[in-house]
């Protein structure tokens, strides 16, 4: 019973937090879709870009995805299909900067509340500490996953205040296997319509994102469980 008020003493302190955690999963199914009729309706919208046309491009959708108004594999598909490889690496950048903006984002939302709130309790602040100490597995392993939200794992990871620097690198390697599958998928397309519709290219992509799938969800077992374990020796050495 006691529980109880400390549950609800977490989200009353942390509500704007979580709300903006839900949109932050809400948002880019209607956003993509309404994306989608635009680009159906007028296919050579981003067909021969210039250099300058390219860069304002990538910066456009930096800020749409930090704000989940686009989900990323949307983004590769698309950004695939109408600038073809030269377009890349400036993609894989964007998911960096877009990273960072989201990154930025929460912790102005959050103003640091829920770790505040968590560092109360003395095992809660200590599993926050091991997880910290693991924040480039930890990052690697919530960017790999083409289930886990891209804008939403901004705002869950920038609440263990992890280093930012840390946090771009590690993002962007993280993205790399999703990001060139759905990016080549989009080269590979007719049009614009199947890239999005037929995003998995067949069987062997679907085995990919299921590797992909299971090499995220048994890592984070595998670091939650290792960090839990630590946080629990370490808050029983304390009261000894």
């Amino acid at each position: 019973m006691r529980s109880l008020p400390v549950l609800r003493n977490f989200i009353r302190e942390n509500a704007s937090t979580f709300i903006s955690m839900l949109l932050l999963v809400v948002v880019p199914v209607v956003v993509s879709s309404t994306a989608a009729v635009i680009l159906y309706n007028y296919q050579n919208l981003l067909q021969g870009l210039t250099l300058g046309e390219m860069l304002l491009y990538f910066a456009i959708i930096s800020i749409t995805m930090a704000l989940a108004l686009t989900p990323t594999t949307f983004v590769a598909l698309v950004s695939g299909f109408y600038l073809g490889w030269n377009g890349f690496a400036g993609i894989v950048v964007s998911y960096g900067i877009a990273a960072l903006i989201g990154y930025s984002i929460a912790q102005f939302v959050d103003h640091g509340k829920m770790m505040a709130f968590l560092n109360r309790f003395e095992k809660a602040r200590i599993l926050m500490q091991e997880l910290r100490n693991d924040s480039w597995s930890l990052i690697f392993l919530t960017r790999i996953s083409p289930v886990l939200p891209f804008a939403l794992m901004n705002f869950v990871l920038s609440l263990l205040q992890i280093d930012k620097r840390k946090f771009f690198l590690a993002s962007i390697v993280g993205m790399l296997p999703r990001t060139l599958f759905f990016f080549w998928a989009g080269t590979q397309a007719r049009d614009i319509v199947q890239a999005l519709q037929d995003p998995d290219s067949g069987r062997s992509g679907q085995i990919l994102m299921i590797a992909l799938i299971l090499i995220s969800i048994g890592g984070l077992y595998f670091l939650f469980d290792r960090a839990l374990k630590r946080s629990l020796r370490k808050a029983a050495a304390k009261n000894e």
